[in-house]
């Protein structure tokens, strides 16, 4: 979350905001929430939920917190708070002694406003984003030496934050420079170096919202299909990205927030959770990149909305809170089918996804030829809990479990319209999809004009080199990196042009993502 000065928590930017944030292995969990007094003032709170049965532990300071103090729960159990005093933010440790609570200071940070990232890979680092004269500085708030210190800076403007390795290295940010917002990807290990990770076109505005390091998927937000829009790639592939039509709901913010992992699936088998915020309330929706539906669910009664995560078993737990179960998580069955044509598509792409230490930005969208068609889901119905529990899940005793009904919301594949950009066609009376950034205040009419047929797109750029022999994809086997790569440059600090890499005699070149599936 982001901390400014006078800046309250439900005002800052950014998406919506998660009631609760996990730790990076979800074994523990932390939120701030109110006591029951006359004043309502807020505390720490950390939830346990690995064990059995959920439970929480409070963890109240000597004075009640401000609402957009910000948390960070480590996989050890201890949590790291960020609270703003003055012209300073410090950072400390929290973790529960006794009957109270034990306080460790950490450090401090001078700055008028910081960002906190989510948890690192490896659950006990913690790292944040803070504005600067001359661009954005990258702070490990905890883990170092010595406490808080600055380890990259990042010429332009950054915001969101998302891992791309399991190691912790590759952070991806999205930098806004000469009026342009694209990914980067800043390498830890290298001193900060920045390299470009998404280009859809020159002209576009290009985010990250969220990436799964096994199986390579990326989610990401663009305007180069003529509006703001969410879309789906995979991390080394050269197929465009594909803007999924059934991802664009009327009257409602869709944000994705857990990815199924994918250590045994392709991408297009990897289950997307989201969040949809409507006049009705928050609601679930659940997707894949081989179906052409956004399956609907009712949210579990009290649930933190926008937190959640995969069961290795395939199950989505969710957190909720309601005055009869005050810490409880919801164990989602989510019927997926099969995964059709994925293992055509897996074959078709050749090479390997991406490697560690070489984050090849990349958009793909199978093509329609290639794809095939996907499994078109029959309209379900809701189904009904009991009398003191959500339609479709049903909490009890702090943990539930239950095979949850979907809202089908089957869509046809349309023709793909501009080069590089993969449209996939749905309803005409769909409506656009709200976009979490203030930036983006319009959508697109209902029954507006089809969308301009766009450029051609800029390929994407190739991220910094790591290690010489690294495996990160599930679908890819261990590849060697030819020592004679040369890595790309930062536009932000040299205006040369892009080098090709190259590559020995005999030897498959590495794949890399281009605009156009035909080049």
């Amino acid at each position: 979350m982001t901390i400014c000065a006078g800046a309250d928590a439900a005002t800052a930017d950014g998406p919506p905001r998660a009631a609760l944030t996990l730790a990076a292995d979800g074994s523990y969990a932390a939120r701030l929430t109110r006591h029951d007094d006359a004043a309502g003032s807020w505390y720490p709170e950390r939830w346990t939920i690995s064990g059995p049965e959920p439970y929480a532990v409070p963890l109240p300071g000597s004075q009640p917190e401000e609402p957009d103090s910000a948390l960070l729960p480590l996989a050890d159990g201890r949590v790291v708070i960020v609270r703003r005093v003055a012209d300073r933010f410090t950072v400390s440790l929290l973790s529960p002694t006794g009957p109270g609570t034990q306080e460790v200071l950490v450090g401090a940070v001078a700055a008028r406003a910081l960002t906190l990232l989510p948890p690192t890979p490896g659950g006990l680092d913690g790292y944040a984003l803070v504005p600067a004269a001359d661009g954005t500085d990258v702070w490990r708030v905890h883990g170092g030496a010595g406490g808080p210190e600055r380890v990259a800076v990042v010429p332009g403007a950054c915001t969101g934050g998302v891992w791309l390795d399991h190691e912790g290295r590759l952070l991806a940010v999205d930098r806004e420079l000469a009026g342009r917002t694209k990914s980067v990807v800043v390498d830890l290990a290298r001193g900060g170096e920045v390299s470009p990770l998404l280009q859809i076109t020159a002209e576009s505005d290009d985010r990250l919202v969220l990436a799964d390091p096994d199986s390579g998927l990326l989610l990401v937000r663009s305007d180069a299909p003529g509006h703001d829009r969410l879309g789906w790639g995979v991390l080394g592939s050269d197929l465009p990205v594909r803007f999924p039509e059934c991802l664009r709901v009327p009257d409602a913010t869709v944000t994705p927030f857990a990815v199924q992992p994918g250590r045994t699936l392709p991408p297009e088998g990897c289950a997307v959770a989201f969040r949809l915020d409507g006049p009705a309330g928050p609601r679930l929706g659940v997707w894949r990149p081989s179906e052409r539906q956004l399956r609907q669910f009712p949210a579990p009664e009290g649930w933190l909305a926008g937190s959640g995560r995969w069961a290795p078993g395939g199950e989505l737990l969710l957190p909720y809170a309601t005055a009869a179960v005050p810490c409880g998580v919801a164990r989602m069955a989510i019927p997926l089918g099969p995964v059709a044509g994925v293992g055509a598509r897996a074959d078709a792409r050749g090479g390997p996804a991406v490697t560690a230490g070489k984050a090849v930005a990349a958009a793909e969208g199978a093509g329609d030829a290639a794809a095939g068609p996907g499994p078109e889901g029959a309209e379900g119905t809701e189904g009904s809990g009991d009398a003191g529990g959500p339609e479709g899940a049903v909490p009890s005793g702090g943990s539930a479990e239950a095979k949850v009904p979907d809202e089908a919301v089957p869509h046809d594949r349309g023709p793909t319209d501009g080069e590089g950009i993969v449209l996939d066609a749905g309803e005409k009376d769909a409506g656009s999809t709200a976009s979490p950034h203030p930036e983006f205040a319009g959508t697109e009419p209902l029954d507006g004009p089809p969308h301009p047929r766009m450029c051609r797109p800029v390929p994407l750029q190739q991220a910094p080199l790591a290690t010489q022999e690294s495996r990160w994809s599930a679908v890819s086997g261990p590849v060697s990196i030819p020592p004679g790569a040369v890595q790309p440059v930062d536009p932000a600090t040299d205006g040369t042009a892009r080098v090709a890499s190259r590559r020995e005699p005999g030897e498959v070149p590495p794949r890399t993502a281009v605009s156009d599936p035909t080049e």
